[in-house]
């Protein structure tokens, strides 16, 4: 699922691809979008890519290629030229997404010490990558890790919480919600556009998210620019 700003930056993106062959550059993306600096369209862009809906061409400016649509407008405009149509999108995992089924079913005694939670897609232990809406599939967890309250699952993209314990390809629980104590390890939203999991720290009018990496810098906000979606109280690994 996209955020508005990327659906209407994928949409201007390529109906200016298809009208004169060239992509728009980052002036003309500003404007269209209103938006006050071109950061803003760095890091929509930057979405977008690692969402797989484009791809950035090295060494040529302007060079944007649409590797495919959301599905809210695929029907209302032809594919590319040479690409058969677009697909679904689809949030790929680090390992293969294709989950084995398990060697025998469990017994109802079994079934029932068991819940299943939703994986709403990737966050970022790392650069923050655009907010996570999208149920992909579901996981069963112990009962006994969740506890009260409404929970989820994120696939963990990125290095930067590796001094947590928590590493590239793991899967983690949350419990939904929108408070946290200093200290706490966080589902965190940055300007509604982009979510990133961190350690929640509060400095007066500020808030901080803090890396457990010493590779990445501590990012500190206006307390308005933040919202909790959640905290962290499980983790799951595959081996």
């Amino acid at each position: 699922m996209l955020t508005r700003k990327q659906h209407d930056l994928l949409v201007f993106v390529n109906d200016r691809v298809r009208e004169t062959g060239v992509p728009p550059s980052f002036d003309e993306m500003k404007d269209a979008l209103d938006l006050r600096s071109k950061s803003g369209i760095h890091r929509l862009i930057t979405a977008l890519e690692e969402r797989g809906f484009i791809r950035r061409l090295p060494n040529r400016a302007r060079a944007l290629e649409i590797l495919k649509l959301p599905e809210s407008i695929q029907g209302n405009r032809p594919a590319p030229v040479g690409r058969t149509g677009f697909k679904p999108s689809v949030i790929e995992g680090s390992r293969d997404t294709a989950r084995p089924a398990p060697a025998s079913q469990p017994s109802p005694a079994k079934a029932s010490a068991s819940t299943a939670i939703p994986v709403m897609g990737r966050i970022a232990a790392g650069v923050p990558i655009s907010a996570i809406q999208h149920n992909t599939h579901s996981i069963v967890v112990p009962p006994d890790m969740l506890g009260s309250g409404e929970h989820y699952a994120l696939e963990v993209k990125g290095d930067s919480m590796i001094e947590a314990g928590i590493l590239d390809g793991d899967t983690v629980v949350i419990r939904r919600g929108d408070t946290a104590t200093p200290g706490e390890i966080v589902v965190a939203l940055v300007d509604d556009e982009e979510a990133t999991l961190k350690r929640f720290r509060r400095r007066g009018d500020t808030i901080a998210l803090e890396a457990a990496n010493p590779a990445y810098e501590t990012r500190i906000f206006g307390s308005d620019r933040v919202k909790v979606q959640g905290k962290l109280i499980g983790l799951i690994r595959r081996y």
